[in-house]
This record gives structure tokens, C-alpha cells and sequence, in this order.
């Protein structure tokens, strides 16, 4: 038995629950307080979601949970392509994703968490530029394809929960990430097949 603990309109745990849904697997779901991590400490010694739970397998880290479904379903639709070269491509947009495109919105949470007095605006804007400026790269990710690679993979799992957030907007979405993801992605009429890949995805299943 799968379990997904979880807490309400997470980024990360909705690049599982589309992996789950995608994969077709049956999973029971934990949904926890934001303000209240006890339960994910105690069961995984830190205070991040998602958190997986495998017949007592603790995976932690969304997109670690995706590679673990891939290898621990192998009979199940792939997220990652079959061609070595191109799932090395995959595995380096996911890299890169995490570790370049995510660095402006959390730095920009970071600085506008501050008192209002201590904050750095031109850092908060010229880092909204670079974010703004990434709209354009995925544009031209998705001349001549649907997805991100060309097929749905989990390239497209990785992006989508963050970027939807340029055209999906949540009424009562209180966290001020999203709302930075909100306002500072703003795509116009030179975008049309990213404001199009977004509304594709929005309509996939999730878990």
C-alpha cells in the first residue's frame, strides 16, 4: 500500500499526485497542517512534503518520489523516456529546474519575509526579471510539442505545479510563494504555446 502524506496546495506534492495519477497507482492520502509537521518529522526526521510510504519504505524529496515510482512500477505508463540520451536529458532539465530555476522565487520569499524596513526591492525585482525572462525559454522548449520533451515525461511533472501559476489562479491561496509565482510570471501574446502547455497539464488526473 502506498501513502502519500501531504499538505494542502503544496507545489511538490502535486508533482506526485500527478506521477501517481499518471502511473494509475492506488494510494491512500494523509493530508497534514501546514502549521503542524509533527506527524512528517516523526516519520521521516524532517519536515518536507510529500513524503511517501512504501509497505514502510519512507521516501522523501518530490521529485526522488517520482524516480522511485519509475523503478518501483516499471510496468506502469513511464514518466522518463526509454532512449538513454534522452532520459539523460530529462534527468538534466529536473537538475536544472531545482537548482536554477526555483533559486529567484525562493530568494525573493526569503528577502520579502523580511520586516518591510529591511527589505532588498531591487534584488526582488531583478531577480523577478530572471523569472520573468525564463517564460521566454520555455516557449521555445515547446515549438513543434505538446510537452516539454515532446512526450509527457516527468519534465513536464517537475515545471508544471510552479508555472501553472502564471495562468491558474487560487482565490484563497494564502502563501506568499505562490504569490510571488503569480506576479512575476506574466506570459503575453509571445507565449502562446506555454499559457496552452499549462492549460494541457491542468487537465491531467491527479492522485
Amino acid at each position: 500500500m502506498l501513502t502519500l502524506y501531504r499538505v494542502k496546495l503544496s507545489t511538490n506534492v502535486e508533482r506526485v499526485s500527478l506521477a501517481l495519477a499518471h502511473k494509475g497507482l492506488k494510494t491512500e492520502s494523509i493530508t497534514v497542517p501546514y502549521e503542524d509537521r509533527t506527524d512528517i518529522v516523526k516519520l521521516s526526521g524532517q519536515d518536507l512534503v510529500p513524503v511517501l510510504v512504501d509497505d514502510g519504505k519512507v521516501v522523501t524529496d518530490s521529485m526522488e518520489i517520482v524516480g522511485y515510482l519509475e523503478a518501483r512500477f516499471p510496468g506502469t505508463p513511464p514518466l522518463y523516456p526509454k532512449d538513454p540520451a534522452r532520459r539523460a536529458e530529462c534527468l538534466v532539465f529536473i537538475e536544472w529546474f531545482n537548482r536554477v530555476w526555483k533559486r529567484p522565487p525562493n530568494d525573493m520569499e526569503s528577502e520579502l519575509s523580511k520586516p518591510e524596513g529591511q527589505r532588498d526591492m531591487r534584488r526582488v525585482e531583478r531577480l523577478g526579471r530572471a523569472m520573468q525572462g525564463y517564460l521566454d525559454w520555455f516557449e521555445q522548449m515547446l515549438s513543434g510539442r505538446e510537452y516539454l520533451l515532446g512526450e509527457f515525461s516527468a519534465a513536464d511533472i517537475a515545471a508544471f505545479p510552479f508555472l501553472k501559476y502564471a495562468t491558474v489562479h487560487d482565490a484563497d491561496d494564502p502563501y506568499l510563494f505562490h504569490k510571488i509565482l503569480r506576479d512575476y510570471q506574466k506570459p503575453g501574446t509571445t507565449h502562446p504555446r506555454l499559457v496552452s502547455w499549462i492549460a494541457r497539464m491542468d487537465k491531467r488526473p491527479r492522485a
